[in-house]
């Protein structure tokens, strides 16, 4: 067993720290009254209740300087713990400037991994471990994994190694050994997985490695079993300070509560309201418990917010309260009331997006008689990361500079770059690059050995890498697995190239044709990685984007264009980002759109969690909101179009938990009638309003509505094999008076089978497919 060797000096350190006379505390002069009570508060038990813009972080570090200065304790009788570096980091910087000086002795301020890594070093044997033990990363994890599933003769494909890393992670958070995995739980993994957690656990140490889930985890079951290194520890660490804690998880809530359970000097600082990371372990229970696991505690409420204005927070406040499991506090401010939140209800995604590209731009050159704002204060918040494709679209065609934070632009994702390498692959074969990109995703047998026989045999005959692997195919100089699944893949691509352009279906039809017969969609359904679905529905949103354009080779040049003139300067830009990466930011302008039942809330997470779920995504929406500082827009579409399909969207339950008295209802300026800004007459709730101020339910919306159904955009699965009778899809005249989503109205001069010439008002002359105009008539405005 481990001793500490410096036990000396430590005494020492913590003798002259109590030692200390109490210097002067200035610092307490600048806290507010309720700042000033949590700092004050230095013995027992204290939840520092801290709501959004509250300035939690300055009266968390003011507390640390506050029990060094009072010679509570010593820089190293302190535990205080963050979720990230950068916190710790910032920490330990305000503890040195409000004590004047660097502070080079707090060994044990940091993040959970980063402390429990120390304290597993030094009893690493208690665990069966040495204390030069590894760190394995994910990609490690996996591949061990992989061996021991593959030992089993389970089928990684139907079984895959990912999915079991996704359950033991899980299980790790919830502080749960092999052995104490509950009945209820080991189902999982075809009733295998308890049996590949033991041996996954027993295979690491004999590699003398961990991962990060056994960080906490057995550092937890050293404190279980020892209770003298438990004491020891309890003795060392006078006073425990946690940020965030409403997003610890079981495990590091364990920890904490062992820490803590000899002198109760625990101060735990978070908002019930804002966790919203119960999809990766946090449980919101760790802190609205807190006063039930530490009896007598004194809970401390920071209300008063410095950086959002009256309207927004009484907005936000609105909506949380629509949530019951909470602790519950009012936040509130010394600020001017300023601009309302903006409600605003778009005909589509499209059309919301180029209304906000408009807005940013006036914004920037003031309007409403509002201040301007520059470019880096304003950020776009979304609820899914496929959302971003049309604001990116929009702004790099009107050249407005933005970036995404948390995450690569849409155009830059892995699954996006792949779908858009089997595009330019069908459209031109001699597209090498593309080849070699998406030869074996999925994967298709064809290593690196595979792949250099290919481009051998193309160098030697002068071809493309498509036809070099005709050759070899030939040649028999491939066998096995690869050689079947390289000929089905030329086949495949030879027969979807012949597609391109023909008459029978459309370039819609032949993206999801490709992406499903390659075998890629399959991919990203079978893989248990929680990042999946999103990257589906990425895929999706790259198909809608093909809406907009005649044909593949236009989508893919238009693409090509835009990407390339981004100049990539450093200078002020647009921040986009999902509302879980905007956590702890803020912005004076924030805009908040795709506000609809479905979406936000979103639907998975509703029909995974229930009541537990939904009350997650109205955290999440509260996040949101108090991100603004002097402006926030929330907006919402009537439609969304999916894989070429009208889907009719209802406003967000939440628009209608939004205060009234805190919102101002507009109407987009001559797209629904009504000038700029008009409000919708004030008759019902919030949601009401907006949907009547944008006709959502007029007799002209519901027969459009009634027509789009009769004849859907697009049919893929009963199209693909029909004959399409031309005569009958083009039933419009020359000279008839039409509409189209995109371009609006204009009057047909040409029709050739399916496809209308269209002299557009605004947009000029175009062809268009019949199906995705309708006649000027049905529309109701």
């Amino acid at each position: 067993m481990s001793s500490f060797d410096d036990s000396e000096a430590f005494e020492a350190a913590s003798l002259s720290a109590r030692a200390m006379a109490a210097r002067p505390v200035p610092y307490l002069d600048e806290l507010n009254p309720a700042q000033r009570d949590a700092v004050e508060a230095l013995d027992g038990p204290v939840l520092m209740l801290a709501g959004a813009g509250t300035g939690k972080t300055k009266a968390l570090t003011t507390r640390i300087v506050h029990l060094l200065n009072m010679g509570k304790a010593g820089p190293n009788e302190i535990l205080a713990v963050t979720f990230t570096n950068k916190a710790a980091r910032e920490m330990k910087a305000r503890v040195g400037r409000l004590l004047g000086q660097t502070i080079e002795g707090m060994p044990w301020l940091g993040t959970f991994h980063s402390i429990c890594v120390k304290l597993l070093r030094r009893h690493a044997e208690l665990v069966g471990l040495k204390s030069n033990f590894t760190i394995l990363d994910t990609d490690d994890q996996l591949r061990l994994l992989k061996q021991l599933v593959a030992a089993a003769n389970i089928d990684d494909k139907r079984w895959p190694a990912r999915q079991l890393a996704g359950i033991i992670d899980h299980w790790k958070n919830r502080a749960w050994t092999p052995d104490k995995v509950p009945a209820s739980e080991a189902g999982a993994y075809n009733h295998r997985s308890t049996e590949l957690y033991a041996q996954y656990q027993v295979r690491l140490r004999e590699l003398n490695a961990v991962d990060f889930g056994d960080l906490l985890l057995h550092v937890v079951e050293i404190f279980q079993k020892h209770q003298d290194v438990l004491e020891q520890y309890q003795r060392r660490f006078r006073y425990i300070l946690v940020d965030e804690y409403q997003d610890t998880n079981v495990a590091q809530y364990l920890w904490l509560r062992l820490l803590a359970g000899r002198h109760k000097n625990i101060c735990c600082v978070g908002d019930d309201d804002q966790s919203i990371y119960g999809w990766r372990g946090a449980e919101v229970g760790n802190i609205l418990r807190f006063e039930k696991d530490f009896p007598g505690a004194k809970v401390v409420r920071l209300e008063q917010n410095y950086r959002s204005t009256p309207h927004i927070l009484g907005a936000a406040g609105g909506v949380i309260r629509g949530n019951e499991s909470r602790l519950g506090k009012e936040l509130w401010t010394e600020k001017d009331a300023g601009e309302k939140v903006r409600l605003i209800g778009h005909w589509d995604g499209e059309e919301e997006a180029r209304w906000i590209g408009e807005e940013i731009e006036a914004m920037q050159g003031g309007t409403r008689g509002m201040r301007p704002f520059s470019l880096e204060e304003m950020a776009i918040l979304v609820r899914a990361s496929h959302q971003m494709r049309a604001f990116e679209d929009r702004f790099l065609t009107i050249g407005l500079p933005y970036r995404v934070i948390g995450g690569p632009r849409f155009y830059e994702r892995m699954e996006i770059r792949d779908a858009m390498a089997y595009f330019r692959l069908v459209v031109s074969p001699e597209d090498d690059l593309a080849f070699e990109r998406v030869v074996n995703t999925p994967k298709r047998g064809l290593g690196d050995v595979a792949q250099k026989k290919i481009q051998t045999m193309a160098r030697s005959n002068g071809v493309s890498l498509v036809d070099g692997a005709r050759l070899l195919l030939d040649a028999k100089g491939l066998g096995g697995k690869g050689a079947a699944e390289l000929q089905r893949f030329v086949d495949n691509l030879a027969r979807w190239s012949r597609m391109v352009g023909s008459p029978e279906l459309s370039h819609i039809e032949l993206a999801e044709i490709i992406l499903d017969e390659s075998g890629y969609t399959e991919m990203w359904q079978n893989d248990k990685n929680p990042d999946s679905p999103g990257r589906l529905e990425n895929l999706k949103e790259l198909v809608k984007a093909l809406e907009q354009f005649e044909n593949l080779q236009g989508f893919l040049e238009h693409v090509s264009l835009i990407m390339d003139n981004d100049s990539g300067d450093d200078g002020e830009k647009v921040s986009i980002m999902t509302l879980h990466a905007a956590k702890g930011l803020e912005f004076p302008a924030v805009f908040l759109p795709g506000w609809e039942d479905g979406l936000f809330p979103s639907q998975r997470s509703m029909d995974e969690n229930g009541i537990k779920g939904l009350e997650e995504e109205r955290r999440l929406a509260y996040v949101g909101i108090t991100r603004a500082e002097e402006l926030c827009t929330i907006s919402f579409a009537g439609n969304r179009r999916v894989f070429g399909q009208w889907q009719s969207s209802m406003p967000s339950r939440f628009i209608d938990e939004l205060p009234e008295d805190h919102v101002e209802v507009l109407t987009p300026p001559g797209l629904y009638g009504g000038g700029y800004g008009a409000a919708a007459p004030r008759t019902g709730g919030i949601e009401t309003r907006a949907a009547e101020a944008n006709v959502y339910n007029s007799p002209g919306w519901k027969r459009m509505q009634s027509r789009i159904q009769d004849r859907p955009v697009s049919q893929p699965k009963e199209s693909r094999n029909q004959v399409i009778d031309l005569d009958a899809v083009s039933s419009h005249t020359t000279g008839e008076r039409v509409f189209h989503q995109k371009f609006g109205y204009g009057e047909i001069i040409g029709i050739e089978g399916d496809k209308l010439e269209i002299a557009f008002d605004k947009a000029g002359t175009k062809k268009v497919i019949a199906k995705f105009v309708c006649g000027a008539d049905d529309i109701p405005f």
